[in-house]
């Protein structure tokens, strides 16, 4: 099987640097059946987090953190790109951007240890629409 890539909106949210700031966050997402796709935490500094949530449905995520108060900033748009682990599972999606003119400026993936991998990557917004169409999605 060949990746399947698909667009994903994410928010993020910035969170004190300290243990377990990040996942009291994520528990109370869990609690409200909010499915994530993906998420990560990124340093900003030495006393603050973002954190960055990819979540399944929108607005089930707005809904609980409207709820919690918790203060998001987005949507903002990646793409998630799922397949069988094999090697060279990413380079055609890579190939295809780059003779494209486009960028990816942050990517992030990992295997499952099943056969399976996940890959979140982020391109310039403005090249967001055009990735798309690359990809044919």
């Amino acid at each position: 099987m060949s990746a399947t890539v698909r667009r994903v909106d994410y928010f993020y949210l910035m969170v004190e640097d300290r243990p377990g700031a990040a996942c009291r966050i994520l528990s109370k997402l869990s609690h409200a059946e909010v499915n994530l796709f993906a998420f990560a935490v990124v340093p900003t500094g030495s006393a603050h987090t973002q954190l960055m949530i990819y979540p399944e449905r929108s607005d089930q995520l707005a809904r609980a953190a409207e709820k919690e108060g918790f203060i998001l900033m987005g949507p903002q748009r990646a793409f998630l790109a799922t397949g069988d682990d094999r090697l060279g599972a990413l380079v055609d999606i890579h190939l295809r951007l780059a003779d494209a003119g486009i960028n990816i400026y942050t990517s992030s993936g990992v295997t499952d240890d099943r056969g399976g991998f996940g890959y979140v990557m982020h391109v310039r917004p403005d090249d967001y629409e055009r990735a798309a169409g690359v990809l044919g999605i």
